[in-house]
């Protein structure tokens, strides 16, 4: 099996390409130009503006609204024709921006890849477009530079990259020459470097292995193309679709055959058997959804949620997994300094993130300002430094250096001292260096690792005073590291010396200081929130690039694990096949070192066991996994093609707002389900009555204007203001529903049946005892119809009595009903609607039989909630 280039050396490395470090002949490069192709990410065949849009019209349900609009438009009912296609419109249209943005990802992956390079051919440096290089070219690369393919490092000179694009790393990684002998992930693959990443810091040469798609990039890209799933909703409305037109079609047949039976007027029945099909079909479904989705966006918009895709909404109230980045999510990206090491003493010190607010404590005693060792530890650190506080610009670890001197009580001393001078880091050395003059006298600061500080160093700070540094001193030293690194801090050693008038600052016979431990600590309030995911029924999985250790202490002060064993490092899942993943998926609560890939594999052995899974991401790593899982996240500061990638964004990369927003997402499939029960609950009651007067031999209780008036009247409005319905008490302490689960339920469809045999019952029975008068006959059972389906829907809003949650808790439901009514009133008492309608004005006897009706049907209905 041929080893990776990064476990070759130099040499070998070369030997294994077919070329040197003088780089390739033109014709050479030109055949492997012919071989493996142009140096860029392919080009998807775009789908047509209006291919696209026809794509929309494929759902099984809008095609059936189609139908109902062309009846509609031939019966002459122009304004239910009008209303269907400008739902069928706007849905469309809605469907046909989110294909768009699709397309959109992978234009924006492009933008990573292409511009010029420096390349070697036939032995001299020339400048290349980016797109001609191929697999053995040599390449310079210098600070500034978008590194243009995968390549192997031959020649570093203090090299950093930024390959947060591509492992979401946000510090500069170090890269050298020598050889990795392990299999490692690619955030550890030190000797290469990787195409869409930016030299950040120094120069170097290095030889391409893989260019255009076989690169970390190209794999990106790759998967991007592939078409993403439709989401739960969409699935469940899908299916809905399906068997509403299965239904509604055999009961209209049915109607049309009994009624032709019964001897009915042919053309009466045909007209009554389409009206019916029009009115059974809840075609206000699509838009009130789409509306109720639109008013959860801007509930989520306040907590700091931006949905980029309608659906996306209602899936996040489905999550079983939330699987989130550590850095920025779950905790604030600010590092913090938590223990000092000083003549001795491990000193605490509190406070969050870059907050100037905190106490040093030594044994739970403050330590007091003048203590000359802690405060040249703590000058130290904040004259060695090139970060800004003010704007929180630099590198994390020196903005936290800078913060624990403030906590202090010491100022930015760089303000009045004068820099003289600086040794910036080397990965060789491990540390960097000042100089700065202070009352006429040059000193050197340094930092760096806790062994190559100790190593330069010959005498110890006492009191403020040099003494000489025995073993003893260096073992304590070191045990002290030790036990800072042993709560996953990071640690920097700190050391100074005077310098004498003509002296160079070389770092030699220093004087040790002390030691900084710190850490990227969690949000305060991130605990809480995995507390409530687990109340919830909700499994918080964190994926992140740091080290195991590092994982592990913020995973148990979060209370997110127990165990160590919880936890499983990018190495181990490279070991592991994809059946193995499964079976230890559902017991991993923190990945450690993941690469790019690992993300995508949790998430598909995630969903794979049935999970819908809710993935977060920055970096255009991440863009791969956030399309492959149910719903994408990408955090306040993500790469556009991630964001464009993503079905939602979170503006202050807070895991709580997660949360939150899981919360609203619940309450819109309620408020979806409700609906969609109270639609059809009406539409199947209309159905009932039609249907139960052919039956029994009665006249047609409605006509076909009053079934289409019926249908406008009840499905759009009311069940609208069920949209806006806020969350019921107890919605998080819910676990979550099976992914499986129909929008409706046998118990719904049971509530359905037993809503509409109800309101059949009552109608009838208005319908039957005034059939002495016809024209009267039809009015009651219209305006009885009508109003019971507008109680139904009150009754509807929660599974709790109404008592419980008020009846005016949802004021734009009762402002719809109240409209409904109104329309309703107007079609019986003004002239040239009645006319219409064929209506005749009602009496108060009349309404007051109505009510009679109606205060039973909804006691009924309250009575079945608490049985």
């Amino acid at each position: 099996m041929t080893k990776p280039l990064y476990q070759l050396p130099v040499a070998e490395a070369l030997q294994s390409l077919e070329t040197q470090q003088t780089g390739l002949s033109e014709q050479v490069a030109q055949q492997r130009l012919e071989q493996y192709g142009p140096n860029q990410l392919k080009e998807q065949k775009r789908t047509s503006a209006i291919a696209l849009l026809l794509e929309q019209f494929k759902n099984i349900l809008v095609l059936v609204l189609v139908a109902s609009a062309i009846i509609s438009f031939f019966l002459g009912q122009m304004l239910d024709a009008i209303v269907i296609v400008g739902i069928l419109i706007v849905n469309a249209l809605i469907g046909f921006y989110q294909e768009q943005q699709a397309q959109k990802a992978i234009e924006s992956l492009r933008k990573f890849t292409r511009q010029k390079s420096k390349v070697y051919r036939n032995g001299k440096l020339v400048v290349l477009d980016a797109s001609l290089l191929v697999p053995g070219d040599v390449i310079e690369l210098e600070t500034g530079d978008i590194v243009p393919a995968d390549a192997r490092v031959l020649e570093a000179y203090n090299l950093k990259t930024q390959e947060a694009v591509l492992t979401g790393e946000s510090t500069p990684v170090s890269k050298h020459i020598d050889i990795i002998e392990k299999d490692v992930v690619i955030a550890d693959q030190k000797n290469m470097v990787f195409s869409g990443t930016v030299v950040s810091y120094g120069r170097c040469t290095a030889v391409i292995a893989k260019t255009g798609m076989e690169t970390e990039f190209g794999k990106i890209a790759k998967s991007l193309q592939e078409p993403s799933d439709l989401t739960p909703l969409q699935k469940k409305l899908d299916a809905l679709g399906n068997q509403l037109t299965i239904l509604i079609g055999a009961v209209v047949a049915i109607v049309f055959v009994v009624g032709m039976l019964r001897n009915f007027p042919i053309l009466e029945i045909f007209m009554t058997a389409v009206s019916l099909s029009v009115a059974a079909i809840p075609e206000g479904l699509p838009a009130i959804v789409t509306i109720t989705l639109a008013v959860g966006l801007l509930r989520m918009a306040k907590k700091q949620v931006i949905i980029r895709k309608l659906p996306a909404a209602e899936t996040l109230g489905a999550a079983t997994v939330i699987c989130s980045d550590k850095t920025g999510t779950m905790t604030k990206n600010e590092m913090t300094v938590r223990k000092l090491y000083a003549n001795g003493r491990i000193i605490d010190v509190s406070g969050q993130g870059y907050e100037t607010t905190g106490t040093l404590t030594y044994e739970n005693q403050p330590v007091i300002q003048q203590s000359p060792d802690v405060e040249l530890l703590l000058k130290t650190g904040l004259l060695c430094n090139n970060a800004d506080l003010e704007g929180f610009i630099g590198d994390p670890t020196e903005l936290a250096l800078i913060v624990s001197a403030l906590k202090y009580g010491i100022p930015d001393l760089r303000k009045q001292y004068a820099k003289k001078g600086e040794i910036p880091f080397e990965s060789e050395r491990k540390r960097m260096s000042v100089v700065y003059e202070i009352d006429h006298q040059r000193y050197l600061f340094t930092k760096g690792a806790p062994e190559e500080i100790l190593a330069i160093c010959t005498t110890i700070n006492a009191d403020g005073e040099p003494t000489l540094l025995t073993n003893e001193h260096k073992r304590q030293a070191l045990a002290a590291n030790k036990e800072l690194a042993s709560h996953a801090l990071r640690v920097l050693g700190f050391a100074y010396k005077k310098l004498r008038q003509d002296e160079e600052p070389h770092e030699e016979t220093m004087t040790f200081i002390g030691l900084q431990g710190m850490i990227d600590p969690p949000r305060p309030e991130v605990k809480d929130a995995i507390q409530k995911c687990r109340d919830a029924g909700i499994k918080v999985v964190m994926i992140t690039g740091d080290h195991k250790e590092t994982a592990i202490a913020v995973a148990k002060e979060i209370d997110l694990i127990q165990h160590d064993e919880d936890v499983l490092t990018g190495e181990e899942l490279n070991a592991m096949s994809d059946e193995e993943l499964q079976q230890r998926v559902e017991h991993i609560a923190v990945y450690a070192r993941v690469a790019p890939d690992h993300k995508s594999r949790i998430t598909v052995a995630l969903k794979q066991r049935g999970h819908i899974v809710a993935m977060t991401g920055d970096g255009v790593n991440d863009a791969p996994a956030l399309k492959k899982s149910d719903l994408g996240i990408a955090v306040g500061a993500a790469t556009d093609i991630t964001k464009e990638t993503s079905d939602m964004v979170l503006l202050d990369n807070n895991f709580s707002s997660i949360v939150a927003a899981i919360e609203e997402g619940r309450n819109i499939f309620d408020n979806i389900r409700k609906f969609v029960l109270y639609l059809l609950s009406a539409n199947i009651a209309e159905v009932f009555v039609i249907a139960g007067s052919i039956f029994i031999g009665l006249p047609l209780p409605l006509v076909p204007v009053q079934i289409l008036w019926m249908n406008l009247l009840t499905d759009g409005l009311p069940a609208l203001g069920l949209g806006f319905e806020p969350p019921e008490e107890n919605i998080m302490k819910r676990k979550p529903r099976n992914p499986q689960e129909k929008i409706l339920t046998k118990e719904n469809f049971m509530t359905i049946l037993f809503v509409g045999i109800l309101i059949t019952l009552a109608t009838m029975w208005i319908f039957w005892t005034e059939l002495g008068n016809v024209t009267k006959a039809e009015t009651m059972a219209f305006t009885t119809i009508v109003l019971l389906e507008l109680i139904v829907a009150i009754s509807f809003r929660s599974r709790q009595l109404i008592t419980k949650i008020g009846l005016f808790s949802n004021m734009k439901l009762l402002l719809a009903i109240a409209s409904s009514v109104v329309l309703q009133v107007a079609v019986l008492y003004v002239p040239f609607l009645t006319a219409a309608f064929g209506t005749v004005p009602l009496g108060l006897a009349d309404w007051g039989k109505i009510v009679l009706v109606l205060i039973p049907v909804f006691l009924a209905l309250e009575f079945r909630k608490i049985v």
